[in-house]
């Protein structure tokens, strides 16, 4: 019996967490740009709420009419979640509900950068060469991203209170924010380790963000009388809210998170304790000894990578369909029971123009979640690259440019069929309850699809960073995170009409309840044409796994 095998416990964990220090010094380095720019941006966007906010609703009877019409809109309910308190801290603080989903995605991309993606370019295994123990990766990685949500909830305290916010709803505030991010990274920590590949671990801690936040739509989109508000209670999403901060913050919901927090990164411990490393707990399902012909060549290769990943985006967006279409109906209820709104939107052109705005509103989200997939899709380029699998199929009489077409008809297909799949969904669900199908599936449908030339944009953008700078690739998340805070909070900051232009979903038409207008997609489409080229270009001169 070896020394680390008959060791106590404590010793046992010692030795496997030997080096941490190490590691995480090597993320930082490695992160020492990227992380540093998401923990400030972050961070400042509900600090800079406040004096925008104020602007807006500068007296306490201003507010009591946001409260009484947009604090209690389905839309706002679906995107940022229920509005606890009246005051400027309350209503900046449901303004944010949509960043704890963002910070989310951001832990889960993060933790499974330095965990799974290592383990499959190979670097784990010559890191583990050295005096590292086999969990010092995984205790690394977790440990600096909850650390940078614990800098947000400081530096979003701080912020907060430096307005002259309460600082206990201030502190309640923050923890919401930097507690989401240690949830979904100890999510990721345990894909991670259940998987073999990095996209796999993606895609199952990003559907875990998914379900998570539509469990919390379902629970808010009608208000605290919909009969559903219970459902926030299974969601972290719902955890993090119900902290009430500005609003009789309840402290005792703290202990909830944390507890979870903690089993799941023990989880996450005894998984990687218990696995080979390179591999994954679940063994990867083995095909048959003869393929199809179907999936000769590169474009069944690309089917065969591109497929499971598409075939869970598909469900993904179909659920968030039909949840959103179905819950439309309370928007012409709510019309009923708020006299300011009914006025308003009588104005407007009654039920019907709140109606347009809400799937208008809603189709941006999801076009949002339509980029991500193509930036997932055509990243997955670099995955093959980069893990020298690209090269024994370019030594055959494949090109270089039908190898990337290969898993680019994903990108261009793929998020036409994810934004087709949840449109159709959510006009089915619409029209089923209000008793039009004729009328409702194809405008929803044509929402939903209104929003592609925006996704393709940022997939181009993504493929030209790719072709030009491969080390730089993953700046394709960071496209989406940027166009993701200019779309949902660059109205409520006031920003500059040439900053709000940046983001490609800004000329979207917004469809239904206005007119469709070709000019600006034409534009998306050229530009996105140019990047495309551009990317493709450089990929076809330059050296293969570069940089």
């Amino acid at each position: 019996m070896s020394a680390v095998t008959g060791a106590p416990s404590p010793q046992r964990a010692a030795v496997a967490l030997a080096g941490t220090g190490g590691m995480i010094r090597l993320i930082l380095r490695r992160d020492r740009f990227l992380m540093p720019a998401w923990v400030l941006v972050l961070s400042l966007i509900p600090v800079n709420f406040v004096s925008a906010t104020e602007k807006i609703y500068p007296t306490a009877a201003d507010r009591v009419g946001y409260a009484n019409t947009s604090g209690t809109n389905p839309t706002f309910l679906a995107l940022y979640g229920p509005l606890f308190d009246k005051s400027l801290g309350g209503i900046i603080a449901q303004r944010s509900g949509f960043i704890p989903v963002v910070l989310g995605l951001i832990a889960i991309l993060t933790v499974v950068r330095h965990t799974r993606a290592e383990e499959e370019a190979g670097r784990r295994e010559l890191l583990g060469a050295t005096v590292m123990g086999r969990g010092a990766g995984l205790a690394a990685a977790l440990a600096v991203t909850s650390a940078a949500g614990l800098v947000i909830a400081a530096l979003l305290t701080a912020g907060m209170t430096a307005q002259g916010l309460p600082f206990a709803g201030s502190l309640a505030f923050g923890l919401e924010l930097g507690l989401a991010v240690c949830v979904f990274a100890a999510v990721a920590g345990i894909a991670a380790q259940l998987t073999e590949g990095a996209g796999s671990a993606r895609g199952l801690s990003i559907a875990v963000l998914g379900a998570a936040f539509a469990v919390r739509l379902t629970a808010d989109i009608g208000g605290a009388g919909n009969g559903l508000s219970w459902l926030g209670w299974l969601s972290p999403l719902g955890w993090v809210q119900r902290l009430r901060p500005y609003a009789g913050e309840r402290w005792w919901v703290l202990l909830l998170i944390v507890v979870l927090t903690g089993l799941l990164i023990a989880v996450a411990g005894i998984l990687s304790a218990r696995r080979d490393v390179g591999a994954g707990v679940l063994p990867p399902r083995l095909g048959p000894a003869d393929g199809p012909s179907r999936l000769s060549g590169p474009f069944g290769l690309g089917w065969r990578l591109q497929s499971r990943p598409l075939y869970g985006w598909l469900a993904g967006f179909a659920a968030l369909g039909l949840i959103y279409g179905s819950v439309a109906g309370s928007v012409e209820d709510l019309v009923g029971d708020n006299p300011d709104l009914e006025k308003i939107f009588t104005r407007l052109g009654g039920q019907t123009a709140i109606v347009d705005a809400y799937f208008a509103s809603v189709m941006g989200m999801l076009g949002l979640a339509a980029a991500a997939y193509a930036v997932s899709a055509t990243l997955r380029l670099r995955t093959e690259e980069a893990a020298l699998r690209a090269e024994p199929l370019l030594a055959t009489p494949t090109g270089r440019l039908r190898w990337a077409a290969s898993h680019l008809v994903f990108t261009l297909l793929g998020s036409a069929a994810v934004l087709a799949v949840g449109g159709a969904a959510a006009g089915l669900a619409r029209g089923l309850d209000g008793g039009d199908l004729g009328r409702d599936v194809p405008r929803v449908l044509g929402a939903a699809l209104a929003q592609l030339p925006a996704v393709w944009l940022v997939a181009a953008i993504t493929l030209a960073i790719y072709g030009l700078v491969p080390r730089f690739t993953a700046a394709g998340w960071a496209v989406v995170a940027a166009a993701a805070i200019i779309t949902l909070f660059g109205t409520t900051l006031d920003l500059a009409q040439g900053v709000l232009d940046l983001s490609p979903f800004t000329h979207v038409p917004k469809v239904p309840g206005n007119a469709f207008t070709v000019t600006p997609i034409i534009w998306l489409l050229a530009v996105t044409a140019a990047l495309t080229v551009t990317g493709l270009t450089a990929l076809r001169r330059r050296d293969l796994a570069l940089g």
